[in-house]
């Protein structure tokens, strides 16, 4: 099933008789639990960008815009998502934001939940729901936003976000730290010249450290994370190397099948149609 619109998708769902499998890229298929599902709904059709305001470091991309797509969006206003997830730049907006994963800059530049604003959705009733909006400012009513970022689509099928947008650093470089003492990396992440991201490797004598900002911000930083230990600069592909290989497995962690689970599961799909044992429910 590859409906066309969100009045399509509504349709299918409100009128389902058994499980949907919700599918953006297909890159978190397992979720550590068995889906009980006879038909597969790809979201393929819910791409591009919907509204774009440069002015306001605000835009709005179907679900099923990688995060390549959007980088190149925002790239021309020297603008930039850093909704940089595990894994790579092919994941889909929609799929990062219903399962809430973050990355190797969540620390210091926003989580999912941080830079979500706002999405649309279609609930287990086949009700289109839009919840937040696309200002930073808009702080009414209940903040389903944040409910359905990281419900992994079993409470509604994600359709349209809206993410919040920063300026692209003057200069951005990455550097290899060896021979540095782990709390002094991290006075230094936590101080005055916090890095864009400090990542350390896997081999635990190493790290990789992002700085960005202005010309003279990035100087100071520079010399100021020289005296931590050894600086070399790091590969360009390090960071997507590192999203790669030390991502986490998907898996539904952040879910308990508990009473509250039941609860909004009751509220937002009672007929279970939406993902059904990926909570790990029953069948």
């Amino acid at each position: 099933m590859i409906p066309r619109d969100v009045t399509e998708l509504a349709g299918l769902v409100r009128d389902a008789d058994a499980g949907l499998r919700i599918v953006g890229g297909g890159g978190w298929m397992s979720a550590g639990h068995t889906v009980h599902a006879a038909h597969e709904v790809r979201l393929s059709a819910f791409t591009g960008v919907r509204h774009y305001v440069p002015g306001d470091l605000t835009i709005s991309v179907g679900a099923a815009t990688t995060l390549a797509e959007l980088d190149a969006a925002t790239a021309a206003n020297a603008q930039w998502c850093p909704l940089n997830s595990w894994g790579d730049d092919h994941a889909t907006v929609g799929a990062v934001i219903a399962t809430a994963t973050s990355g190797p800059f969540a620390t210091t530049l926003g989580r999912p939940r941080d830079l979500v604003l706002g999405l649309e959705c279609v609930d287990g009733h086949g009700r289109i729901v839009r919840a937040g909006g696309r200002v930073v400012k808009n702080v009414a009513g209940f903040d389903l936003t944040r409910l359905m970022t990281g419900a992994w689509g079993t409470l509604g099928v994600v359709t349209e976000v809206h993410l919040r947008l920063r300026a692209r650093p003057a200069v951005d470089e990455t550097h290899v730290l060896s021979g540095a003492a782990a709390a002094a990396v991290r006075d230094f992440a936590q101080g005055p010249y916090a890095p864009l991201g400090c990542h350390q490797m896997k081999n635990g004598t190493e790290w990789l450290v992002r700085l960005g900002g202005n010309a003279a911000f990035v100087a100071a930083s520079r010399t100021a994370l020289q005296t931590l230990g050894t600086c070399s600069p790091a590969p360009v592909d390090a960071w997507r190397t590192v999203r790669a290989s030390d991502a986490p497995d998907a898996t539904a962690t952040q879910w308990r099948w508990d009473a509250l689970s039941r609860r909004l599961k009751a509220l937002f799909d009672p007929r279970n149609v939406l993902n059904p044992g990926l909570l790990g429910e029953s069948a």
